[in-house]
């Protein structure tokens, strides 16, 4: 064989290593996102090399090391069904409740001995519950944010002393409340951060999870306390964390199946029957306490001329854009549903909410905010940009309505929004009650008067450019 065949069989091995490392899936991350999220992995290992000469474990830290590992993968297996279902019906979730094990680590093992905990603990549960839904990349970017925070959370221990045993003294529970508060906030400004470089105009919603998220975290990372002291005892203590560790994951799975059925998968917003549950349920309660309720039915206008022209598929892109913007111009406590099509409903509540000129204001700003709305989808061709759109809005006052309650509300305000298409389109009208009319959809006799808009755009067809 000629001394050429192994420079051949050589070149073509790298260059077929050079095509795997190509085809990451980091490499499709902007620039902007890229870098950081390099950076903060580097930045874990650096740090785990940096502590490895002082993290010689002793004969308890192996015991500890075993107990918490052999606890994890168990809870992994036990709970991989569960944890599937989580990752099929919310995606993007916030709280990860292998916390238990990791954060009991950073308590109880010295930092190199615990990042390593950290590493193997989450890679299998990747292996065994989250890939291939989760990217590779996108499991290192975790692991190493919880490597970073067990580090933290470590060190905060090590300032106060050993580490093990913890007896339970007024120095061990301050130490183990200051590395909590420091473990979940190195974690999530971490997170919090990449998610803010990915999508520069997210809420803070997305970017730290919802305060129901948050009381599951330091639930869960309390339980990883108790679960330090249990073991720092000792280590066969371990089988008494997971049953309790268990129900919590099942009661986690069952609010995420909850929150799936209840919302419109297109738009992230109310499907119709649960807003109709939760407005009849509001409106009992304001009129009790708060004072009125207003509610405003906004339909697209001539929506279906954006699926003809460009697909069903920006149409539902379209869709989620109005339902952002109309979500973003309400209160949390405000209630934004979907009624399917191109139709969206919204309840708004509390004092003043429900008044006549407030409504009108919020449904003038939500008309506008749609009117300015620019909608860039990707395509085969480039960036598509869709504008162009408007919306009809009618609006109804529960103290403008004969009896009050949803339906006759829903009524008047439809009516309203016939009014408007009626004016022209992208248009805003408040309707009034008057018991002896009928109503456009029928029901209990309902006329719509609306004041004249302050200002009605011209309403150009939806166009891309």
């Amino acid at each position: 064989m000629s001394s050429e065949a192994p420079r051949t069989v050589a070149a073509g091995g790298v260059e077929r290593l050079r095509r795997r490392v190509a085809d990451w899936d980091v490499w499709s991350l902007p620039r902007r996102v890229r870098l950081p999220v390099l950076l903060v992995e580097a930045t874990a290992f650096m740090l785990v090399i940096a502590f490895l000469p002082e993290s010689v474990p002793t004969a308890t830290d192996l015991a500890l090391t075993l107990a918490l590992c052999g606890g994890a993968l168990a809870h992994t297996e036990i709970a991989v069904r569960v944890e599937r279902a989580r990752r099929r019906v919310h995606e993007d979730l916030h709280v990860d409740l292998t916390s238990v094990w990791t954060f009991a680590a950073a308590v109880l093992l010295p930092p190199t001995v615990a990042a390593g905990v950290a590493a193997l603990v989450h890679s299998y549960v990747w292996w065994r519950s989250w890939r291939p839904r989760v990217p590779l990349y996108r499991q290192l970017f975790s692991t190493a944010t919880v490597v970073l925070a067990c580090l933290a959370a470590g060190g905060v221990v090590e300032a106060f002393g050993e580490r093990a045993p913890i007896i339970g003294g007024p120095r061990d529970l301050l130490a183990v409340a200051l590395a909590l508060l420091v473990y979940t906030t190195v974690n999530s400004c971490l997170v919090a951060g990449a998610i803010a470089m990915s999508v520069p105009q997210a809420d803070l919603g997305r970017l730290f999870g919802h305060w129901d998220d948050n009381a599951l975290e330091i639930a869960t990372l309390s339980l990883g306390g108790l679960t330090a002291l249990a073991l720092s005892i000792n280590p066969g203590l371990v089988v008494f964390v997971l049953p309790p560790l268990l129900v919590l994951h099942r009661a986690v799975l069952v609010r995420h199946l909850e929150e799936a059925a209840n919302t419109d998968p297109k738009t992230g917003l109310l499907n119709a029957a649960a807003w109709h549950s939760l407005a009849e349920r509001e409106l009992r309660r304001t009129g009790r306490v708060d004072g009125p309720c207003g509610v405003l039915v906004l339909d697209l206008d001539h929506f279906k001329a954006v699926n003809d022209a460009h697909g069903h598929v920006v149409g539902d892109m379209v869709l989620k854009a109005v339902a952002d913007e109309v979500a973003s111009e309400v209160r949390e406590r405000d209630l934004a549903g979907r009624f399917g099509g191109e139709e969206f409903v919204v309840l708004l509540a509390g004092p003043d909410r429900g008044a006549g000129a407030e409504l009108e204001a919020v449904a003038e700003r939500i008309r506008c905010r749609i009117a300015a709305l620019q909608v860039v989808v990707p395509t085969a061709d480039g960036p598509l940009s869709v504008s162009g759109l408007t919306v009809s809005v009618g609006g109804a006052v529960a103290s403008a309505v004969s009896g009050g309650d949803l339906q006759s509300l829903l009524q008047v305000a439809d009516a309203a929004l016939y009014a408007a298409k009626r004016a022209g389109r992208n248009t805003v009208r408040m309707g009034v009650a008057l018991p002896t009319q009928a109503s456009p959809r029928g029901g209990n006799g309902a006329q719509t008067v609306g004041p004249v808009p302050r200002t009605r755009a011209a309403e150009p067809p939806a166009a891309a450019r």
